[in-house]
């Protein structure tokens, strides 16, 4: 016989599937199916055997559940980025909450994974398609990544942010209206008096680069200026390099279409160098409504698009890919946000 000091200080055994089973008066099946989608179970059996996991305490054992549904319950992130631009880009932190709160709700873990180089991207490739995850979601992706084709490759379930380009028609995308959203500011500019309108362009490799920049096309009356056109990389020193080579060029313009809020920001800071007033002198319009559109001076006129409501389509379209449904594209519209800077 254990003495009594034994029986106080040993463990209490872990409520099992069978303790619930009793609990929710169904049987073992029952809580079963309910551990593994609630396929075939009544809204009263699902209701009854979510109350006595939380009386027990029950908690499912996901390795074991892997086993039996040949899911890791895991989904990767995948941003294909430096490290330094998690933190300096304030989009990539709301769009990995919402994707990680959406994920959440379904009981799924997200893996977050930085692949900026091509052996980087080698390497992860080869464990997103080891079984480790159920899909992934790529942000930030540059035309010619070889980790799209690979994954479709393999039938891994995938969902970009934005239109992967070259691969539109078999990969999964949720993206913002880029070209409208454009058309929309640079309109805007036009019909507040601007006519030299220049415009600091995302990296050419991105769907946000290439759409943004047609849509300011769009826009103008006359066939666009090449000296008004400048590129950049979305980093906050591009978009000032870019402004210095825009004044350099053009001195006399007098608008600026920025392509993101962070650029923007670099932008003004070029302007105020050179002694611009801005917007008396130049205006500046940003895209994306991020949180330094409101902490510039002035404050960002901007193109909103909403990052929660992408993360959560991305979420959406790549569980219904996990379900076997076929990939789907979700484009989701802009809205001009007029502040103090145009």
């Amino acid at each position: 016989m254990p003495e009594p000091h034994e029986l106080r200080n040993r463990p209490a055994r872990r409520p099992t599937i069978n303790d619930v089973a009793a609990a929710a008066g169904v049987s073992r099946g029952t809580v079963s199916r309910v551990l593994n989608g609630g396929r075939d179970v009544s809204d009263a059996a699902q209701d009854a055997v979510e109350r006595a996991m939380r009386k027990t305490g029950y908690v499912v054992n996901q390795h074991a559940r892997s086993l039996v549904t040949q899911r890791s319950q895991s989904v990767a992130f995948i941003l294909s980025e430096p490290q330094e631009r998690l933190f300096e880009d304030p989009n990539f932190n709301v769009l990995l909450h919402s994707c990680t709160q959406a994920l959440a709700k379904q009981d799924i873990t997200l893996l977050l994974t930085l692949a900026s180089s091509l052996e980087e991207r080698k390497r992860l490739g080869r464990y997103l398609t080891g079984g480790h995850v159920d899909g992934a979601l790529l942000v930030s992706t540059h035309s010619g990544n070889p980790l799209i084709p690979e994954l479709l490759a393999r039938g891994l379930p995938v969902v970009a942010c934005g239109k992967p380009l070259g691969y539109e028609r078999q990969a999964a995308y949720v993206a913002a209206d880029d070209r409208d959203g454009a058309r929309q500011m640079v309109t805007y500019l036009r019909e507040s008096g601007r006519r030299r309108i220049a415009t600091i362009t995302g990296p050419m490799d991105t769907s946000g680069g290439v759409e943004r920049l047609a849509g300011y096309h769009d826009a103008l009356a006359t066939p666009g200026d090449p000296a008004l056109v400048a590129h950049g990389d979305y980093t906050r020193a591009s978009g000032e390099a870019a402004m210095q080579t825009l004044l350099d060029r053009a001195p006399d313009l007098d608008a600026v279409f920025v392509a993101s809020d962070l650029m923007a920001a670099g932008a003004l800071t070029a302007l105020h160098r050179a002694g611009r007033r801005v917007p008396a002198d130049v205006a500046v319009g940003g895209f994306d409504d991020s949180q330094i559109a409101t902490t510039t001076q002035p404050s960002l006129t901007t193109i909103r698009q909403s990052y929660p409501r992408i993360g959560a389509e991305m979420v959406r379209l790549l569980l219904s890919q996990i379900e076997g449904e076929t990939p789907a594209a979700v484009i989701i519209p802009t809205d001009l946000v007029v502040r103090e800077s145009a």
